[in-house]
């Protein structure tokens, strides 16, 4: 009997082992390395230099929001000691994240589509889009708000938002920057990602491109300047 046991731990034993070099070690390896030679791009993090320096990843959506800064000249706080937050009117603006945009902590919010929290959290997404947007198109209507914009994605850190999103987004950027409407289009045009395979999905602005390029083309009309 003990003489069975003994053999019974020592395959479990083996069995763990072998499991965990095979599939913990060797095969992650194995995807690395296929995957640096194959996409060596993606396998890096899809990393966006500017300057020399990280800004961000390509296939990670940023926060583009700013603190509210109080007539102190401090930024102001909600009732947790959190940073007030607004919407940067010079930035496209990405999908609403469950997360915060935390790299760390992707997740969604995890709430049915009939649950009262999905409702007000909805209600108070669209809300702050209008009051973003209908300053530059008045002629916006709840109807006219496109899902993205006011529904989180399951990741939290989608870095794509719809054509349509970034279409009544650029009325705003273009006016805060000083940009012809046309050349922001242009420019959402040119962060545009096409369908998955070619056949997968709908077109995705990618945001993070999209404000770099931005930052690009203010540079350049106001002579190198901010």
């Amino acid at each position: 009997m003990l003489s069975r046991l003994r053999r019974d731990l020592l395959s479990s034993i083996v069995a763990v082992v072998a499991l965990t070099v095979i599939l913990g070690v060797a095969y992650p390896l194995l995807v690395t390395g296929l995957s640096a030679v194959a996409m060596p791009d993606r396998a890096g993090g899809s990393l966006v230099e500017r300057g020399g320096t990280v800004v961000g990843s390509k296939l990670l959506a940023q926060d583009g929001r700013r603190p509210v800064v109080g007539a102190d000249g401090q930024p102001q706080e909600d009732a947790d000691g959190d940073p007030v937050l607004q919407a940067d009117p010079r930035l496209f603006q990405a999908r609403p994240s469950a997360t915060g945009y935390a790299a760390n902590a992707t997740a969604f919010a995890n709430l049915g589509p009939n649950s009262a929290d999905t409702r007000d959290a909805t209600k108070a997404n669209l809300d702050a889009y209008l009051a973003l947007e209908r300053p530059y198109d008045h002629d916006l209507t709840v109807a006219g708000v496109p899902a993205d914009a006011v529904q989180t994605s399951a990741s939290g850190l989608d870095p794509h938002i719809s054509r349509r999103n970034a279409w009544i987004q650029a009325r705003r950027v273009a006016a805060t920057r000083r940009l012809p409407y046309a050349r922001v289009l242009e420019l959402v045009d040119d962060a545009t990602d096409g369908r998955a395979l070619g056949v997968l999905g709908e077109p995705g602005v990618n945001v993070l491109a999209l404000n770099l390029a931005l930052d690009r083309a203010s540079s350049s009309t106001s002579g190198g300047a901010r």
